[in-house]
């Protein structure tokens, strides 16, 4: 798992690295970070200032904290506006060499205090803190996100309408996504699947699962590439969660499993398909608490455009082997390894880091109570007419997060109530736009 160090290791891990990184051709560092609105927001350094930021860290303001996808802000009692600062350490062990924005290297980071402890509202804080629980049983996860786009031309109508998954859009696009992959590659980034997808214009990359901050770093480390790319084939990328009304839309799929040493606890058990007692109750925890969840990982007013029945998007609250429309879907696999569970009801708008620190929270707390899991859904759940709907807009989810002791607990009082604070400014400021006005108003902030 991604460990912390103190200031004198990091200034030494900066040193050491600072000569390979000017051989390699690199004139600037940025730092990235994911506010609560799930804006990528970064800060960069030159290469003469690494050892410098990798030791104090650099300026960043806290009230983003409290930022909304359209750049303004809202507040908490709690909350200082203008006045204070944080510091952003990045993440030295993560530290990569940009493929496609030649002279630049990347790191994620951690957002501190200025005495250099960690902030209570930093959402990587969180999943590394949840990460540590679930090892603290001798348990670990392995999970990663599914990162689905739409590439569009220069004009913003999306970049190629052949079918679905089809040879034709495959060829048309072949140069770019061969460059996709091999930037990816060049990063150190094992590459599962990269294919066409569902919508006009989108595609999807699958990269090898890893621990859970590992995890979510990467996820960020993929956007930042698939953008980049992309834009130097003069192409524009959406990860918003819808593109298009009606569309199917950007997924954020969840993957994750349960091991106890080297054994999967998704494989070989005594339950149903092949699952362990403790892979059961964790997955239970997390169905139990998924409504409340969906503020985390469904956090826009427009992911509950894509939230509906029969759009693969898992909209009901309910498990199955390998069906898609039920909100988990277990998957088998071809080997023990392979085997996972796969969250569909999470888009690309999410933190990951709240995504992955929640899901991890809600998991723990299906161990300690023993949960079971309830019956499967062995068909799609809109035919069944009993199936439970998870919340159908952004303010429905927040109820069910403001419920919820078990999250209150988890993130910690700060974050906790900066993530209400958003999802309820964010609710109030698209009230009373039409479906049409809030996915053009968010299309190209993801």
């Amino acid at each position: 798992m991604t460990t912390t160090h103190s200031r004198a290791e990091r200034a030494a891990q900066a040193r050491s690295a600072e000569a390979q990184l000017a051989a390699d051709g690199i004139d600037g560092v940025v730092f990235g970070w994911v506010d609560n609105a799930g804006i990528t927001r970064v800060k960069s350094v030159p290469l003469n200032q690494l050892e410098h930021a990798a030791e104090y860290g650099v300026g960043a303001v806290p009230c983003f904290d409290l930022s909304l996808v359209d750049d303004s802000f809202t507040t908490t009692p709690s909350s200082t506006g203008p006045v204070g600062d944080l510091r952003l350490v990045p993440d030295l062990d993560r530290l990569t060499v940009l493929a496609a924005q030649p002279g630049w290297a990347w790191a994620p980071a951690d957002r501190h205090t200025q005495d250099g402890t960690p902030h209570p509202g930093c959402q990587r804080s969180f999943a590394r803190r949840t990460a540590e629980a679930v090892e603290r049983r001798g348990l670990s996860v392995q999970a990663g996100i599914e990162i689905e786009w739409v590439v569009a031309d220069a004009a913003g109508n999306p970049a190629t309408v052949e079918p679905a998954y089809g040879m034709a859009r495959f060829i048309e696009h072949s140069d770019y996504l061969r460059e996709v992959l091999r930037a990816l590659t060049e990063q150190g980034l094992a590459v599962l699947q990269i294919h066409p997808e569902y919508a006009a214009g989108q595609f999807e990359v699958s990269v090898a699962a890893e621990g859970p901050v590992e995890a979510a770093d990467t996820a960020m480390l993929v956007r930042h590439t698939i953008r980049a790319v992309s834009a130097r084939h003069s192409l524009r990328v959406s990860y918003a969660p819808v593109f298009t009304e009606g569309a199917i839309g950007n997924g954020g799929h969840l993957h994750l499993s349960l091991w106890r040493q080297d054994r999967n606890l998704g494989h070989g058990g005594p339950g149903r398909h092949g699952l362990h007692p403790e892979a059961e109750q964790f997955l239970a925890g997390a169905l139990a608490e998924l409504p409340a969840l969906l503020a985390l990982g469904a956090p826009s007013v427009a992911s509950y455009l894509r939230l509906v029945p029969s759009h693969f998007a898992g909209a009901y609250r309910c498990w199955g082997l390998e069906n898609r429309e039920a909100a988990l879907r277990l998957i088998a696999g071809s080997t023990a390894r392979q085997a996972n569970a796969e969250f569909k009801c999470f888009d690309a708008a999410a933190n990951p880091y709240l995504t992955i620190g929640g899901v991890l929270a809600a998991g723990l707390a299906g161990l300690d109570a023993g949960l079971p899991l309830p019956p499967e859904t062995r068909s799609d759940p809109a035919a069944l007419g009993s199936a439970e709907r998870l919340p159908a807009s952004l303010s429905e989810a927040t109820d069910a997060y403001e419920k919820s002791a078990l999250l209150r607990q988890a993130l910690g009082p700060e974050l906790y109530e900066n993530v209400l604070a958003v999802r309820r400014a964010e609710a109030e400021l698209f009230a009373t736009h039409t479906d049409e006005d809030v996915i053009e108003a968010v299309r190209w902030r993801y």
